[in-house]
């Protein structure tokens, strides 16, 4: 049975930030207003939701 051997190299200095596209951003939120309610989490969940809308362009 063939491994895949791990994968090893020195970490970046920087810290680097996902890439995502329009798309993939606009599902997500649309994934974090469907776990917006009144619990704590909830609640995260929406202020998250508010957070993203508000940089995401006007479509």
């Amino acid at each position: 049975m063939d491994t895949l051997l791990p994968v090893t190299g020195p970490l970046p200095d920087q810290t680097r930030l996902p890439l995502t596209t329009f798309y993939e951003a606009k599902y997500s939120l649309e994934l974090l207003m469907r776990f917006a309610d009144d619990t704590p989490k909830g609640r995260a969940s929406g202020e998250w939701a508010r957070t993203l809308a508000q940089r995401l362009p006007e479509d």
